[in-house]
Formats: structure tokens, C-alpha cells, sequence
């Protein structure tokens, strides 16, 4: 249901059919129990090569089983394996400055989830930008799983906590969604009373009221080039590990 998912798929699958070869989709849970069956597919000569995204740190897979080419997508929590990731801690740093440089005072955190990097990253850009201004985050980090509902739950819980809030940098645009139906709820108004940002660029950022500043993250092109590095691997054969980082970009509407 995350849109995230379609638009990796969109850069995937323009490079993979470039090349003539079959996309295989196989949705894994994060259970040990369900990875079973798709280990075993990718491990028994199905396959050429294997992309993998939304991993989570609680039960990592065994990807030496698996002796075909893998790219993974955002940075593995450990492991040498090749990767694509977003700038995710500059692109949250990039959020929380403006916020500061735009007079905010109180400003808080919907986060990811903990058990993955990418959560971890945003966070951590948060936090280091609340340190170098010397400002104290006590009370104002509170987590998600990227989707809506965690999104407006995480900010009940924080207006219940710290009402003067007069912001909230926020890790994906789904949860965005959730902060704005939140705040919406309890007469806040947004950005007059508390700013929102989120992070992603997805579609349904432009449609919110108001329309959602964001820090876009170039997805297409994270499919495509995952994709080019895992063909180039499947071609030439195995290689050090390739890491590659691209960049984010703070996108200003009315939300902030």
C-alpha cells in the first residue's frame, strides 16, 4: 500500500526490461518463518541476481545462502554487500535547519522505524542538527512504521506530552499525512500554529492541506540504478562492494 514500492518498482523495471530479463516480485515478511520459502526459491537457480528494499535490522536474511549477485536498497544495517541509498541523514538535516532558521522553537520528530537504517538515518540528521543549535529533543522524538495511522498516533501522544510545539519534522510523507489529520483534530493550525515536514516527495504531498513540504528522495532513479549495479555484477562477476549514495532535496510548499 506504500507508494514508495511502485515507484522503485517504475526504475527497476525500465532497466530490467532494457535489458531484455524477467522482474520476479516476491514480498517477504519480516518473519523468519515467511523469509523461509523465498530463500529457498532464490537460493535453488531461479534467478540471476536479487534486489532487495524496506530491510529490517530485527531479522536480517541470509544473503550467503542465496550465491547469485544482490544489491540492496538503503545502507544494510551490516554485511558487505553492494548498496543504493539516499543522503537520508543530509536530507533530514536539510529539514530541521529550516525549520530553525524559520524562528520554530520547539521542534519534534515523527522518526522511522528503529530496526531500520533508514529511520535510524533521519533521525540521526535530526538530532544533529538539535545539537549543534543546542537544542534539547527531551520528549520530542517519538517513532512510527512510515505509514498514516502511526503518523497521527505518534502525534497525539506528542501534543499530549509537549503542547507547545511549533513543529514536526516528520520520516516519510505517509506519516505526514497522519501528523496533519492529527493537528488538524485539535484545532492546530498548520504552519501558523506548528509547521509540518516529511520526507519523500511522494504524489499525495502536493494534494494534503496544505500542500506538504518535503525532502525529495530521487526513488525512480534508485530502482534504476540499483538495477544497473546488480547487471553490471551479474555480468562481470563478483566485485568489491559498491556503495553508492544519491542526493536529497528540500522542496518548499505551504506546510513549512
Amino acid at each position: 500500500s506504500d507508494p514508495y514500492f511502485a515507484r522503485i518498482v517504475v526504475g527497476v523495471s525500465r532497466e530490467v526490461t532494457a535489458a531484455g530479463l524477467q522482474l520476479v516480485l516476491l514480498p517477504v515478511p519480516s518473519t523468519k518463518d515467511c523469509q523461509a520459502p523465498a530463500m529457498h526459491y532464490l537460493s535453488s537457480g531461479h534467478v540471476d541476481g536479487a534486489l532487495f528494499v524496506s530491510m529490517h535490522g530485527r531479522s536480517p536474511l541470509d544473503l550467503d545462502r542465496i550465491e547469485v549477485p544482490v544489491v540492496i536498497g538503503g545502507r544494510p544495517s551490516s554485511g558487505q554487500v553492494s548498496y543504493v541509498d539516499a543522503d537520508n541523514l543530509g536530507g533530514a538535516s536539510q529539514a530541521v535547519r529550516h525549520l530553525i532558521d524559520s524562528g520554530r522553537s520547539v521542534i519534534a520528530t515523527v522518526a522511522g522505524p528503529r530496526d531500520m537504517t533508514v529511520g535510524l538515518d533521519r533521525l540521526a540528521g535530526y538530532r544533529q542538527v538539535m545539537a549543534d543549535a543546542q537544542r534539547s529533543d527531551h520528549g520530542l522524538v517519538f517513532f512510527g512504521d512510515f505509514g498514516q495511522a502511526s503518523g497521527e498516533h505518534a502525534t497525539t501522544r506528542l501534543l499530549e506530552r509537549r503542547p507547545d510545539v511549533d513543529a514536526i519534522f516528520t520520516a516519510s510523507d505517509l506519516m505526514a499525512v497522519g501528523v496533519l489529520r492529527a493537528l488538524r483534530r485539535t484545532g492546530r493550525r498548520v504552519p501558523d500554529d506548528v509547521a509540518v515536514i516529511g520526507f519523500d516527495d511522494l504524489p499525495i504531498g502536493r494534494h494534503t492541506d496544505p500542500p506538504l513540504t518535503t525532502v525529495r528522495q530521487p526513488i525512480e532513479e534508485m530502482g534504476a540504478r540499483m538495477t544497473r549495479e546488480l547487471l553490471s555484477q551479474i555480468v562481470a562477476g563478483p566485485s568489491t562492494p559498491r556503495r553508492v549514495v544519491l542526493d536529497t532535496e528540500l522542496v518548499l510548499r505551504a506546510s513549512a
